[in-house]
C-alpha cells in the first residue's frame, strides 16, 4: 500500500471533522465532495448553504456540515470566545463579530476552537500568513511545544533512500532563519511526526554544506550547536550532524564522510538549516525527481491547522484533509 492510501485508510478508520473555510472555491468544493463520498472525513463548509451548493455545481457537497456566520445560532458564543481570546489586544465584541463575518480564516479557526471541527485545511486562495495568523492568535501552540514548524512527507521514486523512498523534510514553510535552539525543536518534533505518520524509527540528519567540521562558517556553527542541543533534549532520538545531504542519505558517501555517525547514509528525516534551503529543496525533489510532496503539515499547534499551496489541486487538498484527520487522532492520544 502506498503512503497516501495508507493515510486515507487511517483517516477512514477514525473519521474526524475538518473545516475547509475557503468554501466557495471550486478546488475545495471538489475535494469536499470526494472526502464525503469516500468517507475520509466529515467536512464543514463556511458560508451560505445555497450559494455554496450553487458554486459546487456538479460536485455533491450536500452531506457537508454548513456553518453560516450570518445565521448560525452559535455566533454569539463564538464572538464572545474570540473577544476573550484577543482581549489583551483590546478586541471588542463588535470587532470580533466583524472579523468572523468578514474573514473566513477567522471563522474556520473559531470552528476548530469551539470543537465543531477537529482541524482546518486552508491556503488555496490565502497566503501562509493569512492562514497561520488566526491559528496562532487563537489556537496557539500545544502544551509543551516551543514553536510551530512545518514538514513535508516526500514520497520519492528512489527506494534506496529513507524508508523505501519516503523521507520527511523540515522546516520548509514557517521559520525563516531558525536559531540553533529552534532547529533543535524542529528536529525533535519532526522525529515524533515521522514516527506518528510513517510508523518507523526516525533517523534525523541536521543538514549543512559541511560534514563533521569540513567547513568553517557561522552557518555551520549554528547547525553544530543545534545538534548539541537536540542530543541533550532528545537523547532517545537517533540524530546527528552537521552533515551534507549526500552523506546523510547515500550509504557509500556516509561511510566515507561520517563513518561513526548513527544516521549517515540512512537518514529519513532531513532538517534544513533555514527556510530557503528547505523550500527550494522540497520543490527541486518534487519537480526534477517527480516526487509526491504531502504538506506542509504544521507541528506544534494546539489543534491541527494545515496550509495549502496556492497552486494546489483538488487531489492535493484531499491528501491534506486525510493527513489532518490522522494528525487530529494522533494529537488526542
Amino acid at each position: 500500500m502506498d503512503f497516501l492510501s495508507m493515510v486515507k485508510e487511517k483517516a477512514k478508520a477514525n473519521k474526524r471533522t475538518i473545516v475547509l473555510p475557503e468554501s466557495y472555491e471550486i478546488r475545495n468544493l471538489e475535494a469536499a465532495a470526494e472526502c464525503l463520498r469516500d468517507e475520509l472525513a466529515e467536512i464543514v463548509l463556511v458560508g451560505n448553504k445555497e450559494k455554496i451548493m450553487e458554486a459546487a455545481g456538479s460536485f455533491d457537497v450536500s452531506g457537508a456540515i454548513f456553518f453560516d456566520p450570518e445565521t448560525d445560532e452559535r455566533m454569539d458564543e463564538m464572538v464572545a470566545l474570540l473577544a476573550e481570546a484577543r482581549k489583551s489586544k483590546g478586541m471588542t465584541l463588535e470587532q470580533a463579530k466583524a472579523l468572523i463575518l468578514g474573514d473566513c480564516m477567522y471563522a474556520g479557526v473559531m470552528i476548530v476552537k469551539m470543537g465543531i471541527a477537529d482541524g482546518m485545511v486552508s491556503g488555496a486562495i490565502h497566503s501562509t500568513g493569512d492562514t497561520m495568523r488566526p491559528a496562532l492568535q487563537i489556537l496557539k501552540t500545544a502544551p509543551g511545544a516551543e514553536l510551530v514548524s512545518s514538514f513535508f512527507i516526500m514520497v520519492t521514486n528512489t527506494p534506496e533512500y529513507g524508508d523505501d523512498g519516503i523521507l520527511l523534510f523540515a522546516d520548509c514553510a514557517i521559520n525563516q532563519n531558525p536559531t540553533s535552539a529552534e532547529l533543535a525543536c524542529i528536529a525533535g518534533d519532526s522525529a515524533k511526526s515521522y514516527e506518528a505518520f510513517i510508523g518507523k524509527e526516525p533517523r534525523v540528519a541536521m543538514l549543512s554544506h559541511s560534514t563533521m567540521g569540513s567547513a568553517k562558517h557561522a552557518d555551520v556553527t549554528k547547525v553544530v550547536e543545534a545538534v548539541k542541543i537536540a542530543k541533550e533534549k532528545y537523547p532517545d532520538v537517533k540524530l546527528d550532524g552537521e552533515i551534507q545531504l549526500d552523506a546523510a542519505i547515500v550509504k557509500e558517501v556516509g561511510k566515507l564522510k561520517a563513518p561513526t555517525s548513527p544516521v549517515a547514509g540512512e537518514a529519513n528525516c532531513l532538517i534544513f538549516p533555514d527556510i530557503d534551503a528547505g523550500n527550494i529543496g522540497y520543490k527541486m525533489v518534487q519537480r526534477f525527481g517527480k516526487a509526491e510532496a504531502f504538506g506542509p503539515v504544521l507541528q506544534g499547534m494546539a489543534k491541527p491547522v494545515n496550509d495549502l499551496s496556492r497552486g494546489c489541486s483538488a487531489n492535493d487538498i484531499v491528501a491534506v484533509v486525510a493527513l489532518t484527520s490522522v494528525q487530529a487522532g494522533v494529537m488526542e492520544q
